[in-house]
């Protein structure tokens, strides 16, 4: 589970860049929003998989309530998935309660 985690993690990193250049294409260079159609969906799908993903592996690693909480806001802001999923890669390695 933690492995797809990652996977997912990663790929909604990947979506807010896509989503970014295309708020960019789109607002601030005024070229069209074709990026925003595309990775817009794209985006929001990954969202829900990496929420649903925290809540998966919670279950399974034993996090906390205080992770899970981060692990939720970190959906938000850009790119804040890849530092939580390796904030708790780290400490599963360590053998560190999450």
């Amino acid at each position: 589970m933690l492995r797809w985690f990652r996977v997912v993690a990663v790929a909604e990193a990947c979506s807010w860049a896509g989503l970014l250049v295309g708020m960019f294409f789109k607002y601030v260079a005024a070229t069209g929003e074709l990026g925003v159609k595309v990775f817009g969906p794209i985006h929001g799908a990954l969202f829900v998989l990496y929420v649903v993903g925290v809540m998966l592996s919670a279950r399974e690693a034993g996090w906390s309530r205080g992770a899970v909480v981060l692990g939720l806001a970190c959906a938000v802001p850009p790119f804040t998935s890849l530092w939580f999923e390796r904030r708790m890669a780290a400490r599963a390695a360590a053998g560190q309660p999450a």
